[in-house]
């Protein structure tokens, strides 16, 4: 045992901050591996820049400017924006700079994708979601635009190394339950403050029954919890999606088997049920048989959160054969480009509008109320988004019901909330 025990987010950000060992509550200095921003906070950073009183990014190969918010350019505001993104990464010669059509896509799934992160990496993004890369083994949390500049200059931020809950994954899931079903099952027990300022650590033997678009969304939603970060371990599956993907060779850490925690959580695969999120918190879930008939006008299938292509098969499959339900409009939206090309191979994009959806190019869009899918007042929506807070998808008096893909499919062909088992037995 060490003398001083760590979790693997410490040992982490131990060794990038040139340190034996850290503490909860400690405040260190940590080099970085990556610096992103997108549309909306990047300008922000790139205006702060020249405080930091150097010309030039500490390494352009270590920063990632993606336009995904309001990309492809919904108004001239988000035009101006990213004009702005795009002119310093030509004068910066960024080269991680995704332009629209360009292998361009949302950014939590298009860093990976790109084999951009790794294991044992220290990553900081300007968006709150930027602890999605915690499923590969990551180190990686959002923070605010000045910081991101601070970071473009430097190559180091300051961090408060946090402490950690352990949470224990056990057994395997049901058909239809995935890990967008768990995250909101935490959620719903711990609340949206239950894990602030703290490292969310997955482990257990479930683990390997949880697919790496299962963790992505997990991880993404940590920061729905309060959470400073999520994380996984590194096992083989984690390590041959590294390897498919060409990212650079991974950095192992394990937790200490010593390591202190505030709490420790169990979850039973085999025991969650597709679950959803009713408005306006993360936390106010509930699992969809025990609910009463609620009429939806909107399904939004997509996000960094559930638009990768096991996402959309999953929909695809619920939708086999089906149809939207009249007067519900359905969206569907594949985060990045390589994955619309792959569901396009697949014949999925073709199901999708035969059975009348839509199907957009990557976007964040609809997620934060920007387009391509805002609510009107007194609308109810479906979308498997991660934050269903008053107006984030458009008025304020709209409602927005979080839900994993293959619920989120099943409502829109039901026309109300509803399950795949739900729909099986009607259809």
């Amino acid at each position: 045992m060490n003398d001083t025990p760590m979790t693997m987010t410490q040992k982490i950000l131990a060794a990038h901050a040139g340190k034996s060992a850290v503490h909860a509550g400690e405040l260190i200095m940590a080099t970085l591996d990556l610096v992103l921003g997108n549309d909306i906070t990047a300008p922000v950073a790139i205006g702060a820049f020249p405080q930091f009183g150097r010309e030039k990014v500490f390494d352009r190969t270590k920063i990632a400017l993606v336009p995904d918010h309001f990309a492809p350019n919904k108004d001239i505001k988000a035009a101006t924006q990213c004009a702005c993104m795009r002119a310093f990464a030509k004068e910066q010669r960024i080269a991680n700079y995704f332009e629209v059509g360009h292998d361009c896509g949302v950014e939590h799934a298009l860093l990976p994708e790109k084999g951009l992160v790794t294991a044992g990496d220290c990553i900081i993004g300007a968006d709150s979601h930027t602890c999605t890369y915690g499923a590969v083994g990551a180190f990686s949390t959002g923070v605010g635009s000045t910081d991101m500049a601070a970071g473009m200059s430097a190559g180091e931020t300051w961090f408060k190394v946090p402490s950690a809950i352990k949470v224990v994954v056990t057994g395997a899931p049901r058909t239809w339950v995935s890990g967008k079903d768990l995250i909101l099952h935490l959620i719903g027990l711990i609340g949206v403050d239950g894990a602030r300022y703290q490292s969310l650590e997955f482990t257990g033997d479930g683990i390997r029954n949880l697919s790496m678009d299962d963790r992505f969304t997990i991880a993404n939603m940590a920061i729905e919890a309060g959470a400073k970060n999520g994380i996984f371990p590194v096992d083989q599956t984690c390590l041959d999606y590294l390897k498919a993907h060409g990212a650079k060779e991974p950095t192992v850490y394990e937790a200490d088997p010593d390591a202190v925690y505030e709490r420790t959580i169990e979850i039973d695969l085999g025991a969650l049920r597709p679950t959803v999120a009713f408005p306006h918190l993360p936390e106010n879930t509930h699992t969809v048989d025990a609910i009463d008939p609620i009429d939806i006008d909107q399904v939004v299938i997509g996000s960094c959160t559930n638009g990768r292509l096991g996402d959309l098969r999953s929909a695809a499959e619920v939708m086999k054969g089906r149809k939207v339900a009249p007067g519900v409009r359905c969206i569907v939206i594949p985060a990045t480009q390589r994955i619309w090309i792959e569901a396009n191979r697949e014949g999925l994009l073709t199901q999708f509008a035969e059975a009348g959806c839509v199907v957009s190019t990557p976007t964040c869009g609809p997620c934060l109320g920007g387009y391509m899918g805002i609510l009107a007042k007194g609308e109810k929506c479906v979308a498997t988004t991660n934050r269903n807070f008053v107006g984030r998808m458009g008025h304020i008096e709209s409602e927005v019901y979080l839900a994993s893909p293959a619920v989120a499919a099943a409502s829109a062909v039901m026309g109300r909330i509803s399950s795949p088992e739900e729909l099986e037995r009607i259809h």
